[in-house]
């Protein structure tokens, strides 16, 4: 018999796709180049998506409150690290002479599915059985 994943399992999925993608594409550009996110907080972002991917993968209806407070934690960390990025790069050098990369931005929307997806499984009643 196959199990049904809960409703935000395929949001939590699709984040950590986007999770570890995003935590090896660059973060930065910049005139001297671009800079790598997995010399960084990228790695970190990459052991968040690892934990959204075990979170997406168990069965819900007995750990869906583990799968809970994984994805807040993944969700603030995708989150939390690119926006620090970006708040830390504009208090160095303002906003001339560095462009956002694909990763920081993949790693900051996987933040944001991943809270998402908290919200909906934390909306989600519980099934008897």
């Amino acid at each position: 018999m196959r199990s049904r994943r809960a409703p935000g399992q395929g949001r939590l999925l699709l984040a950590a796709g986007m999770l570890v993608l995003g935590g090896f594409l660059p973060w930065v550009y910049t005139y001297a180049g671009p800079v790598s996110g997995a010399v960084g907080a990228g790695l970190w972002v990459v052991y968040a998506g690892m934990l959204a991917l075990a979170g997406g993968l168990v069965p819900a209806h007995r750990l869906r409150t583990v799968i809970i407070v994984q994805s807040v934690l993944c969700g603030l960390v995708a989150l939390g690290l690119p926006l620090w990025q970006v708040v830390h790069l504009v208090r160095l050098v303002g906003f001339e002479g560095w462009l956002p990369g694909p990763g920081l931005v993949l790693s900051a929307f996987g933040g944001v599915l991943c809270l998402l997806a908290a919200r909906q499984l934390s909306e989600v009643l519980p099934t008897q059985g």
